[in-house]
């Protein structure tokens, strides 16, 4: 195998759904066919994966452990590098042992394998396979179990950046309504910055669990008309362009995709400060950052930077400088590929 030779990459991802994760593996997917790899990708929402990384991306089934076993038995040519994402992917793959290709684990959240006693034998077994792993940030890297190459997630540039004075008044929280979110923070701080009085409204785009319990406190919080849930949504990148600012309230945020879009899309972001946020949005000088699950700081800096329209046009330009310098897929796809070349 020769520095320059193209291969064949085989994603798995044994799951259905269509959010951080498989957005990664889309992505990357097409990165890596944009630089002459020949790419397959099991699991996902096939249609949503189909779209992100393109036609030139095969994409087979893959939502159980057994549908992505039968996946890895179908593929029309050996591959040489299956990079797995989360552990069910990693025990597809030891599943299949006429799969003779080297094994990558991308590791997308801050938690060791097995954490639950009933499967963590099984787990344990499963991992015999793997060659090498990839965190997708230091926070990550540092709450894992194994040695880790850190290759930081990106998205594609945007060419342009909506002003401050082109966006609307709009706070805008992208995210699934999970308890580990902290959405409530969210909610709690838009009340309490006054910003309702200056005439902004706050859009929760998501679905998830907590979205009736979300709503009863934007009702207690008085929010009224000025709060809409948008339940989930596939046009996150279009509400972005239109807002005028997102916050990203999860404490521990493992990576955080959606930071980096806004970033790209020059969206000032407000954001917990821990975990890869610090990463991202902290990478920035002057970054508008609160202390985790204090509503009244979140609040506090809400309130500060939309109050200023030039200080979100210099904020919203520093992020997505940062994007566009640290942050890009193709500096991903290309540092991924390094770490392939290794285990080769």
């Amino acid at each position: 195998m020769t520095p320059s030779s193209s291969l064949h990459v085989v994603h798995v991802c044994c799951t259905a759904a269509f959010a951080g994760v498989e957005r990664h593996v889309s992505e990357l997917a097409a990165a890596q066919v944009a630089d002459g790899h020949r790419v397959t990708v099991i699991g996902g929402d096939q249609a949503r994966v189909r779209e992100v990384a393109g036609d030139g991306v095969r994409v087979l089934p893959g939502h159980r452990i057994d549908v992505a076993v039968r996946s890895l038995r179908r593929l029309d040519a050996a591959a040489d590098v299956v990079n797995a994402h989360m552990t069910g992917a990693e025990l597809a793959v030891a599943l299949s042992p006429w799969v003779r290709a080297r094994m990558v684990s991308t590791r997308h959240f801050a938690s060791p394998r097995g954490s639950r006693p009933a499967t963590r034998a099984v787990v344990r077994w499963s991992t015999r396979r793997v060659d090498a792993q990839i965190a997708v940030s230091r926070y990550v890297a540092e709450h894992v179990d194994g040695a880790s190459t850190v290759v930081l997630s990106g998205v594609r540039p945007e060419p342009d950046r909506v002003p401050a004075a082109g966006r609307q008044k709009v706070v805008l929280v992208a995210q699934r309504l999970e308890r580990e979110k902290d959405t409530d923070v969210a909610l709690r701080g838009f009340a309490a910055s006054g910003l309702r009085e200056q005439g902004w409204r706050l859009q929760v785009a998501g679905g998830g669990s907590l979205r009736d319990e979300l709503e009863a406190l934007a009702a207690e919080l008085g929010l009224g008309g000025s709060v809409e849930f948008l339940g989930q949504r596939h046009d996150v990148w279009d509400l972005m362009r239109e807002a005028g600012v997102l916050v990203a309230s999860r404490p521990d945020e493992a990576f955080g995709l959606s930071v980096v879009e806004a970033m790209a899309r020059g969206l000032p972001v407000v954001a917990a400060g821990s975990g890869a946020h610090l990463e991202t949005v902290g990478s920035v000088p002057g970054a508008a950052l609160y202390r985790p699950g204090d509503a009244a700081d979140a609040a506090r800096v809400l309130g500060a930077l939309a109050s200023s329209e030039q200080e979100r046009d210099e904020y919203g330009a520093r992020l997505q400088a940062a994007q566009r310098e640290r942050f890009t897929v193709a500096q991903q796809a290309r540092r991924t590929e390094a770490v392939y070349r290794e285990v080769l």
